[in-house]
């Protein structure tokens, strides 16, 4: 029984080893009421961040509609905890000047012009910004806000979470059919 749960164990760990090594994604829903503070905007939107560890890319798919005014910058902001303000990782490059749109844009991560000048900084680098940006993300420390000049700040925030990937989901259900196999034995 214990070369059974240990041959299991193994396998399992030959297949989180992969799925964490190469990409990872978030998502998050860009509202008012999530800004820091809140602000009163019926704007709203959704965004996708992939990024790739082994290819050193990042990509955005972000829509938004019915803000209060046209958009003068967004940004992914890192690293916080939820609640709180960052300062700008990563600027999204020619985003639309507008009150309804969409944005998609692949990054290279490797690139010191992909990062704000003071997170490239506070990180000694790209690959110190590149690793900071990932620990972020996958800590739920990373923001997306859409600035305008009625907000500023921001009238819209996403707080970007990841989200699990299928082989995470076999691996946990692959995990609990093993303890339960094993619990069955011991009863029985």
């Amino acid at each position: 029984m214990k070369t059974l749960l240990s041959a299991m164990l193994l396998a399992c760990a030959a297949l989180a080893a992969p799925a964490q090594a190469a990409t990872a994604t978030f998502t998050g829903t860009l509202l008012g009421s999530s800004e820091v503070p809140p602000v009163a905007s019926p704007g709203s939107g959704s965004v996708t961040v992939t990024m790739d560890n082994v290819g050193h890319t990042l990509t955005i798919s972000l829509s938004f509609a019915d803000l209060l005014s046209p958009a003068t910058a967004a940004h992914i902001h890192c690293c916080t905890a939820p609640g709180g303000n960052a300062g700008v990782a990563i600027e999204l490059v020619d985003f639309p000047n507008a009150t309804s749109g969409s944005y998609s844009h692949t990054f290279d991560t490797r690139a010191e012009s992909t990062y704000g000048s003071a997170f490239l900084s506070a990180h000694g680098g790209t690959p110190g910004a590149e690793g900071a940006l990932f620990g972020g993300l996958t800590s739920g420390h990373a923001y997306v806000n859409i600035h305008d000049a009625l907000y500023p700040a921001g009238e819209v925030r996403a707080l970007l979470a990841p989200v699990p990937e299928p082989a995470t989901a076999v691996l946990t259900a692959t995990g609990l059919l093993a303890l339960g196999a094993l619990a069955r034995r011991r009863r029985g």
